[in-house]
């Protein structure tokens, strides 16, 4: 049976409790206070009536501290805080990301989940932030030769390309850096290519 064919794939209840068996193996952590398996679920507690969900939508996975009072869920500290995408299709992209041997676009992802392609881009390049492995701090070592140039590709999301417009305003800006010993490259997807926003990485 595939993995995505798994009730936590298309339940959310079922995903709050798969995230939360394997993040709180001790019982639920209060991020709020940080103590452990002292804090109760709560049921029943919907978000505000809107005109799409006049009753409101229930709010899966909240716990409530009994040390502290304050409220929270699995999400809290992690890559799915302050997302309103739902968190079984959050665990879906995980899943295509890490499993396709090519990788998978954006573009690929939206069609495939049913969500717009600027949600899709927020969950790849948040996926691929959070499996970053640390070895950008290790460039250049002892002094080592470190090569640096920035290039423009694909197509910034909500922004237009203004007419007769040159250079690459509408379009994501990358930094990649080359040591030149070791030949490792690593390319980062930065906002700008002032000085301001290049200085510190470099």
């Amino acid at each position: 049976m595939s993995v995505l064919s798994a009730l936590y794939m298309h339940d959310e209840a079922a995903a709050f409790e798969h995230v939360e068996s394997m993040l709180w193996a001790d019982g639920p952590v209060c991020p709020h206070c940080g103590v452990i398996d002292s804090a109760y679920r709560l049921t029943g507690v919907r978000t505000k009536p809107s005109k799409k969900n006049p009753e409101g939508k229930e709010r899966h996975g909240l716990w409530k501290c009994r040390d502290c009072r304050g409220q929270f869920t699995v999400r809290k500290g992690t890559i799915f805080e302050e997302s309103h995408l739902p968190l079984h299709l959050w665990l879906q992209a995980i899943h295509l990301m890490v499993s396709s041997k090519k990788g998978i676009s954006s573009h690929q992802l939206h069609r495939v989940l049913g969500i717009t392609y600027k949600s899709a881009w927020f969950l790849t390049h948040r996926i691929r932030e959070c499996m970053r492995d640390g070895a950008l701090a290790g460039f250049g070592n002892g002094g080592g030769v470190v090569e640096v140039d920035e290039t423009f590709i694909g197509k910034e999301p909500g922004v237009k390309k203004a007419k007769n417009a040159r250079g690459g305003d509408h379009k994501m800006k990358m930094l990649t850096l080359v040591d030149r010993e070791t030949k490792r490259a690593k390319s980062i997807v930065v906002d700008d290519l002032k000085k301001t926003t290049l200085i510190p990485i470099l």
